[in-house]
């Protein structure tokens, strides 16, 4: 300050000139007070109550100058949107309408969190099978939903990483001839995981409760005898050793529209969609009929469900990837898988 009030001396005009950058100093530091004092008073932890603190606020913008209160007011309003742009993380702020039942987050993960979060959980599955193969261990991890949930999209980076010689996929097509004449679960056994594998199956016996029943391909009576038959025959797997996981994952309608309008749209991905998808468009509360029903029944302590929202499918990954290490006390294991996912 002193150098620029030397300049100003040595110039022709030195008296006006000096005297108006003295006014124009006071100004801004007048300014600069009552700034400093009306972020204290909107400070949270701030001293007195909040009315003390609003009459206090008040009290000096009706006692500022018409430039300065306009001045003051830009400053705060400044100040607190930069605030809140610091704080708030788009990966956790939540939507308007998450209270009344819809899917909690407003934004999409962002990859760069997706993709950090990813290596840290496949790095814990590598753990994890090494840990499996070591013990003799299996593991069954069957993945039902609605149609366009992402269930492949799961899968596919649960084994992203993993060594294909100890963990596979079972996707099985339609039953044959000979397979309609067996027991039913019949077919399904003969995937289950030896020692020391991991299996990961896309749909499984409960086709059974899902689209066979809302598509007509099983009657009422054979559909009674699997939700009595199925929670003994999971009692059966779980008592001779295996660790199953069962998980649903569940999307609204729109965005099940929006994802079937997406494959169709995508030569890579039209395989996708087959006619059953798009039959089931038109039958989206019959398959929540389904679901509850499927849930009343088999949901157990043995073999609990557990439902992933997959609007986001990045996030149903990272969640489907986190329930299964975090409910294996398997050797070396990361202390924190990272916040789970409502």
């Amino acid at each position: 300050m002193i150098a620029r009030l030397k300049r100003l001396s040595s110039t022709a005009d030195a008296d006006d000139r000096f005297w108006a950058f003295v006014a124009n100093e006071a100004t801004d530091g007048a300014q600069a007070t009552a700034l400093a004092a009306a972020q204290r008073l909107l400070d949270p932890k701030g001293k007195g109550s909040v009315e003390e603190r609003a009459k206090g606020l008040r009290a000096i913008l009706e006692g500022a100058a018409p430039d300065d209160a306009k001045a003051l007011r830009q400053a705060l309003l400044a100040d607190v949107k930069g605030g809140d742009k610091k704080k708030i993380n788009p990966d956790e702020e939540l939507a308007p309408d998450w209270r009344d039942g819809g899917y909690p987050y407003k934004n999409l993960m962002r990859r760069s969190s997706y993709e950090a979060a990813k290596f840290e959980l496949q790095v814990e599955l590598l753990k994890l099978q090494a840990w499996v193969k070591e013990t003799g261990q299996r593991v069954v991890i069957l993945f039902e939903g609605r149609d366009a949930a992402g269930k492949g999209g799961a899968i596919k980076r649960f084994m992203e990483h993993l060594n294909p010689r100890g963990a596979r996929v079972v996707a099985l097509e339609k039953p044959t001839d000979q397979e309609k004449g067996q027991w039913y679960f019949q077919r399904y056994v003969q995937h289950l995981p030896t020692s020391g594998e991991i299996v990961l199956m896309d749909r499984s016996w409960y086709n059974r409760a899902g689209v066979e029943r809302v598509m007509g391909f099983a009657n009422a009576d054979q559909i009674a005898v699997f939700l009595r038959e199925a929670p003994e025959f999971e009692g059966l797997l779980v008592r001779d050793g295996i660790k199953l996981f069962k998980f649903f994952l569940t999307i609204g309608r729109e965005m099940q529209l929006k994802r079937f309008h997406e494959r169709r749209q995508s030569p890579l991905e039209r395989w996708k969609l087959s006619e059953i998808d798009l039959a089931a468009l038109t039958r989206y509360d019959d398959y929540t009929k389904a679901q509850i029903e499927m849930f009343r029944f088999t949901h157990t302590t043995t073999a609990p469900w557990t439902v992933i929202r997959a609007n986001d499918q990045r996030r149903a990954r990272l969640e489907s990837i986190r329930v299964v290490l975090s409910a294996i006390d398997y050797e070396d294991a990361a202390g924190r898988m990272g916040p789970s996912q409502p």
